[in-house]
Parts: structure tokens; C-alpha cells; sequence
């Protein structure tokens, strides 16, 4: 996974680094946001219409074997599952494909988060955000920092007030690509899609109140459990972009009318049994880099590999 050549994307990722340690504090050995969290493994199965959309290895395969990493958000690693601030959750699947001719891992990934949007369209402006966050306290006068911000910035309001129940479970959670993507077939053909994960038991929320009676880590705690009756599974889809929808903006909604293909079944097995040090280890790239699944030209993707390359580095080396 290559640093971009961008100077000017290296160093708003450097900064947003930077930002995010200064609003949650530096803490060696984990990553600067999603810093709480666990390793999984199970298999990716494909449905016949995910061939038909992309000649990618894992569309096209019997099954390949996956790496899930659930998460709660923030860079605080104690955050209590039932924090407002630990939404939204996020999955990463990496998608471990055989190795190549000469002896190489390869692999693709897939990082979503349970709000079907993004707080801000580029870099630069997230990193104006956590500035803002950064600035103001409740003891700051009022409208502080990050209130202007958000005021000034429809999207970032929008993301602010979505929903963002607790879950149940992380098996009972759902999940978004907040960038678009292209699928390419054996024809040619590229469609724009956005991702979805759905849990096959359906999405349950709990209420504030039964928020408030559970554990600090009830959500690892139940995938634990969980796991000893047997696999926790999702479905992957896909929505497919129409040629008037906006594809380079991870604020933009698509309507609710498009089409949404299903493209096979994520059956998670088991934990890892080294869970913290692979977590440690693992570097996940938000761009696609295999056949058959290409970038779209949303800013924040390259701007996102350039983070996760920089914050992973600062990992293993703790």
C-alpha cells in the first residue's frame, strides 16, 4: 500500500493524525480513531449476480476467507460501548485472496461505518473540524468552535443529528461504504456502487435506558456468546448509482429508489485468538487495488489511505 505522492494530501493526513490525538488523547499501539475494537475470521460466499458485476477473485470464487474488525468510534481504546460518542461502529473486511505468482499476499478491503454518510467531503475540511472540536469546551462561550463549524456546514449538521442508537449486538448492526466504488465486469462495463452490510437477523437498537444497564464492553462481550451458538452472518449488496447520481461525494445521499444487488453472504466464525496484536498489525486500504473493483473519484480515499498507512505505521512501531 503505496503513501500517495501528493504533498499536499500528506500533509492535511498528517495533520488529521495530529488532530485526532489531540482531541482523544495519544495513545501508542492503537489507531487514532476506531481505537476500540475486535478481530474476527469467517468466509465470504458469492451470490451468481456479483460475477456478473465485477470479475473480481472474491465475486467470482466458491467462497475466501475474510478478516473483520468491528469497532466503536473515537480514539479513546476504554471507550464504554454505551458512550453517545462510541457511534458510529465500524466494520473493516479484508478479503485475503490466494497469493500471486510470486509468493505475495494479496488481498482487498472494505471499510464501512453504520451512518450511511460522511460529516464532510474532504480532508481539509475534516481536519477544520477537528480543529473546531479541538477549540471549544463547555466552558467556552457560546456558539464556540465546533458550533460555527457545524452551523456553517449542512453536511456535518446532518451527520451530527442522525440517529445513532445503540445496538444490541454488532451482529445486529448495519453498515455503509460512505464512498462510492466501481464494479467492473468481464465486458467492461463499470457501474458506481455504494455498500451495504446487513445483518441476516435484522438490526435492533436498544433505548436509552437499556443502554444505561449494560457493561462498558457488552458488545464484545454478546459477539463472544454469540459465536459459541453458531456464525453470525450478513449480507453484502450493492447500490448501483444512477448517471445522474454523485459519485465523488461521500455527503451526498443516492435515493432510496435505486437498485440494490445482493452480492453474497459474510459468515464471521470465530474470533481471532490473538485478537489485540493482529488488530495491531492489521493495515486496512480503503482503496481497491484487485480487478474487477476500482476508486471512484471521491477525495476522501485517497486522503484515507494516506491516514491509515500513517497511523499503522505509528502502531507497529509502539
Amino acid at each position: 500500500m503505496p503513501f500517495p505522492d501528493d504533498e499536499t494530501i500528506m500533509k492535511t493526513a498528517g495533520g488529521i493524525v495530529e488532530g485526532f490525538q489531540t482531541v482523544f488523547g495519544k495513545h501508542p499501539g492503537f489507531r487514532p480513531a476506531h481505537a476500540k475494537g475486535f478481530v474476527l475470521n469467517g468466509t465470504f460466499t458469492p451470490t451468481p449476480e456479483a460475477a456478473s458485476l465485477s470479475i473480481a477473485h472474491h465475486f467470482n470464487a466458491p467462497s475466501t476467507p475474510i478478516v473483520i474488525r468491528f469497532s466503536n468510534s473515537t480514539g479513546i481504546p476504554a471507550i464504554p460501548d454505551t458512550d453517545p460518542n462510541a457511534d458510529p461502529r465500524g466494520i473493516a473486511i479484508r478479503f485475503n485472496y490466494p497469493n500471486d505468482a510470486n509468493g505475495r499476499r494479496v488481498h482487498t478491503d472494505l471499510i464501512m461505518h453504520s451512518v450511511p454518510f460522511f460529516p464532510t467531503r474532504t480532508g481539509a475540511e475534516f481536519l477544520e473540524f477537528l480543529h473546531a472540536i479541538a477549540a471549544s469546551s463547555q466552558e467556552t462561550a457560546h456558539p464556540n468552535s465546533v458550533e460555527k463549524f457545524v452551523g456553517s456546514h449542512p453536511a456535518t449538521l446532518a451527520f451530527v443529528q442522525a440517529p445513532k442508537p445503540v445496538p444490541t449486538s454488532f451482529a445486529r448492526q448495519q453498515y455503509f461504504s460512505v464512498t462510492a466504488f466501481t464494479l467492473i465486469n468481464s465486458t467492461g462495463k463499470e457501474n458506481f456502487v455504494r455498500y451495504h452490510v446487513t445483518p441476516e437477523v435484522g438490526v435492533e437498537t436498544l433505548t436509552p435506558e437499556e443502554a444505561a444497564a449494560k457493561g462498558p464492553n457488552f458488545l464484545h462481550e454478546e459477539m463472544t456468546a454469540r459465536l459459541k451458538g453458531g456464525p453470525a452472518k450478513f449480507k453484502l449488496s450493492a447500490q448501483i448509482a444512477d448517471e445522474s447520481d454523485v459519485t465523488d461525494d461521500a455527503t451526498v445521499h443516492w435515493p432510496e429508489s435505486r437498485k440494490v444487488v445482493e452480492l453474497g453472504t459474510i459468515v464471521i466464525e470465530a474470533e481471532d485468538p490473538d485478537s489485540d496484536a493482529t488488530a495491531k498489525n492489521l493495515i486496512f486500504d480503503p482503496i481497491p487495488r484487485v480487478p474487477g473493483v476500482g476508486p471512484s473519484a471521491d477525495p476522501l480515499l485517497e486522503m484515507r489511505a494516506a491516514i491509515y498507512l500513517m497511523s499503522g505505521k505509528q502502531r507497529r512501531a509502539a
